[in-house]
């Protein structure tokens, strides 16, 4: 299992082991990880789980679809390239090691 630092916007570090598979969301919500929220159940609708991903391991993520990119654009915390919501990426092992930082806001 993949460990992946969340990172909560005050600099407090939460090291999770993560189950390959699973989404980040999953994975920071099994972890009790604060700050990824997740009010849509992972359904790519509400933007609560939007987290900045670590650059140097964007190559290793599945691309945003149509349906994230839209939600992205409505989040309150400012939008960078490394924006992705939490719950449309899912594990692999490349992602040992990846941080993922999370907003001072999800709402």
């Amino acid at each position: 299992m993949p460990v992946i630092r969340f990172i909560e916007a005050d600099g407090t570090p939460h090291p999770v082991e993560a189950v390959v598979g699973q989404s980040l969301k999953q994975a920071a919500l099994d972890h009790l990880v604060p700050g990824i929220i997740g009010d849509c159940g992972g359904c790519a609708s509400c933007g609560t789980c939007h987290a900045y991903i670590d650059e140097k391991f964007l190559p290793v993520l599945p691309p945003a679809d149509e349906n994230e990119e839209m939600i992205l654009e409505g989040v309150p915390a400012p939008r960078t390239s490394n924006s992705r919501l939490t719950c449309q990426v899912p594990v692999t092992a490349e992602m040992a090691g990846m941080e993922v930082h999370i907003p001072e806001t999800q709402f």
